[in-house]
């Protein structure tokens, strides 16, 4: 039985195809048509039905999106592809590819990727991070996706940074109307207000990150309070989900100092004499997305050994 995965962005989607045992067989990837919801269907169910006609065989097709399916109506929510908000994205599919799809936002996807066969394989516990123009989250637990009963499991982009200190201040705003959310300070967005606020001029933030390692004093301490930052937040992450893994992904999670100085902050603030839990970079990087979604029928997926137990 072929697994078809599909990553549905707002500037590309992509399908890949795997065996039972992971391993891709076909890989494709189209530009998204741009704010045309019915020709966003009609080119995913095309994506399918070539990829099955291509290696004779029916798969099971799991769909990585942005934004969420609301509990209360079954339609797309807080998706920043406009065009998606309020449809019935599942069912419209279900009736282009006549069969039943599954649909995961994509910080899910990715963090199913990780848990199943990446980064954290075999951790019974994950919680996998996107650290980008936005940040999210999701939760896998024993190898399968944590949805909630509100659909919002592992959405910690929006809540508040934890034990705001002075130079936190004033709480930025965020475009979800609240102020002081996660996501003001970690996304990359975040990163840049921030070396701004204090220095003047708005740079890249992987361009921080590079002068950082180069030794410029101010890109230094502006990494520094991210740093900080993601380990409270994380910190509140450990204290009620208590991952074995945290994986990172997203652009800043190319930044390999993080790695090492945010456990050795965290430490302060998780409700334990000790922290076993493992922060790691992702394995399947950009392809994440579209295994993940593949993963979705995962009820019989594959698991290895925790290398944390």
């Amino acid at each position: 039985m072929l697994r078809i995965g599909v990553d549905l962005g707002g500037t590309k989607i992509e399908i890949a195809a795997f065996d039972a045992e992971g391993r891709e067989r076909l890989r494709r990837r189209i530009d998204t048509p741009a704010g045309d919801y019915e020709a966003t269907v009609e080119a995913i169910a095309r994506l399918v039905h070539d990829a099955e006609r291509e290696l004779g065989g029916r798969g099971t097709v799991g769909i990585g999106t942005p934004g969420a399916t609301s509990r209360a109506t079954g339609l797309i929510r807080n998706a920043n592809s406009t065009c998606l908000n309020g449809r019935d994205l599942q069912g419209d599919l279900e009736r282009a590819l006549g069969r039943a799809v599954r649909l995961a936002n994509d910080a899910n996807c990715f963090a199913l990727a990780e848990a199943i066969d990446g980064a954290a394989r075999g951790a019974a516990v994950v919680f996998g991070v996107i650290l980008g123009t936005g940040v999210g989250g999701g939760i896998v637990v024993d190898g399968h996706v944590l949805t909630g009963a509100n659909a919002i499991a592992g959405e910690w982009g929006h809540n508040p940074l934890p034990l705001p200190r002075a130079e936190d201040l004033p709480l930025p705003a965020c475009y979800c109307g609240r102020q002081g959310c996660i996501e003001t300070y970690l996304s990359g967005p975040g990163m840049e207000a921030d070396h701004a606020r204090r220095n003047g001029g708005r740079i890249a933030a992987a361009e921080i990150a590079r002068r950082a390692q180069a030794g410029e004093a101010a890109c230094d301490a502006t990494l520094a309070r991210y740093e900080e930052r993601l380990a409270r937040a994380l910190a509140g992450v450990i204290n009620i989900v208590d991952p074995e893994v945290i994986v990172l992904g997203g652009g800043l999670s190319n930044i390999r100092r993080l790695y090492e100085r945010v456990p050795s902050i965290w430490s302060a603030c998780v409700f334990s004499d000790e922290v076993r839990t493992r922060l790691v970079p992702p394995m399947h990087g950009d392809s994440a997305g579209v295994r993940g979604a593949a993963w979705l029928w995962n009820d019989d997926a594959p698991r290895g050994r925790s290398e944390s137990r």
